[in-house]
Formats: C-alpha cells, sequence, structure tokens
C-alpha cells in the first residue's frame, strides 16, 4: 500500500473495503468508535505492525467482491437501514436473550467460584439496557426520518420538517451511546481476558464467552455502518436539501 493508505483513516478505509473490518478485527484495531484514526495511527495504539496489517488489507484487496462486500457508500438508504435493523437489530434482540440463559446457567454453576462473573453480568446488563433503548430511538425516530429524507430527494420535494431540528442533533447523541457500550463491550473483554476460558470452564462457560466475543464481532459492524455510512450520507443528503431549498427561494 501506498503512504497515503497509512494516512487514511481507518473508518474510511473499512467503508471502501468491507472485508477489511475482518482484518482490523484481528489486530485488535478499533474502526467503528475509534474510526477516526489514520492506519498509521490506529497500528500504534492497538501495538502492531503497520506493515502486517498493511499486507493483509492488500491480501483481502485482491479477493473477489461477494455478496457480504456490498458497497455501503453506493446502495440507496433505504437498502442500508433495511440491512441494519434486519440483520444487526435482529441479531442484537436475538442474542441478548441467549446471553441472559448462558449468564443464568453460568452464574448457577460458578458465581461462587468465579469472582469475575457478577462484574462481568453487571456490564452485561448495562450493555443490554442501553441497546435495546438506543435500537428504539433509531428506529422510531432517526431512521424513519432517513427514509422521508430520501423520498423527497427521490420525488425532488423540498426538506420535510424533522422532530429534532437537524440529524446531527440526534446523531450527535447516538455516537455518544455507541461510544458508551464500546467502552462497556472493552470491559467485558479485559474481564473475560479476551474471552479465554479457564481449564476448568464447561461447556455453558465457554459457550457464554464465545457468544460475548461474536457479540462485540457484530457490534464494531453495526456502529461502523451508523457512524462511518449512514450517519455522515443522512447528514449530507439533509444539506444537498437545505441547500436546493435556499436556491429555490
Amino acid at each position: 500500500m501506498t503512504t497515503s493508505t497509512v494516512k487514511r483513516t481507518v473508518a474510511a478505509i473499512a467503508a471502501e473495503m468491507p472485508r477489511a473490518a475482518a482484518v482490523f478485527e484481528e489486530f485488535g484495531i478499533d474502526y467503528c468508535c475509534g474510526g477516526e484514526l489514520s492506519l498509521e495511527q490506529a497500528c500504534a495504539k492497538a501495538h502492531v505492525s503497520v506493515e502486517a496489517v498493511e499486507r493483509e488489507l492488500e491480501a483481502v484487496g485482491r479477493e473477489n467482491r461477494s455478496a457480504d462486500s456490498i458497497d455501503w457508500r453506493s446502495v440507496p438508504l433505504s437498502q442500508l437501514v433495511e440491512h441494519i435493523v434486519d440483520f444487526h437489530h435482529q441479531y442484537v434482540r436475538r442474542t441478548l436473550g441467549r446471553l441472559n440463559q448462558l449468564f443464568d446457567q453460568v452464574m448457577t454453576a460458578h458465581g461462587a467460584s468465579h469472582s469475575e462473573l457478577r462484574p462481568l453480568l453487571r456490564f452485561f446488563h448495562t450493555v443490554a439496557d442501553g441497546m435495546v433503548q438506543h435500537m428504539l430511538k433509531e428506529e422510531q425516530v432517526l431512521f424513519p426520518y432517513i427514509l422521508r429524507l430520501e423520498e423527497a430527494a427521490l420525488a425532488q420535494q423540498p426538506l420535510p420538517p424533522a422532530p429534532f431540528g437537524r440529524v446531527e442533533n440526534p446523531v450527535r447523541v447516538l455516537k455518544l451511546e455507541h461510544d458508551d457500550v464500546g467502552a462497556q463491550m472493552k470491559a467485558i473483554r479485559a474481564l473475560t481476558h479476551d474471552y479465554v476460558v479457564v481449564s476448568t470452564g464447561c461447556n455453558s462457560f465457554r459457550a457464554l464467552y464465545a457468544t460475548l466475543a461474536e457479540f462485540e464481532r457484530d457490534l464494531h459492524q453495526h456502529v461502523h455502518l451508523e457512524n462511518n455510512i449512514l450517519f455522515p450520507r443522512a447528514q449530507g443528503l439533509e444539506e444537498s436539501l437545505r441547500g436546493a431549498a435556499k436556491e429555490g427561494q
């Protein structure tokens, strides 16, 4: 890769090349909430070799595009919103239920002998409660307005009224909530020593840690799509419609 590539933000790289997300996960690079860092800065923060990351990115860049490598920067916003809700939001709701069951089993069997489980459960409850409310705000307030924005643009209609002023207002709150849930998941990762189960752990213990790890990976992709693609695109479309309205006055 070129010098200009290592100076690009990891968010931009992940947006342009969706398979880069798997590379960033492998090296522990935050490309969602911390996506504003350049590749060079992100590698330094994660204490990994930028050259090694570049090699992996070049490898995935040579792979053929497939259905799981959709360029979300160019599809209709309605398609992106539908994907976030039907894939990521439904995954979160389904997996939170599964994690609740696993925590019940593991706490019953190992709660007395594993002191880390109680704070781990507290962090999980914070994540679960926060995500449920967060997704409702998106689905009931912001996402419907984004769809109206796109409909107005396609029909060459004026900017629709928003119940929250500008898109940037709910986006600011939602991004702060993304930061918060990201911090909670980092605490969970630390408590579980990167989701490594002790040798005495039962199958439920292993399933709990594996599901938490999978949940975190999905969360990274989920937040990346919103922070780095959906929100900027929605704000850009809103500004475009606002500019068109001023020109027509």
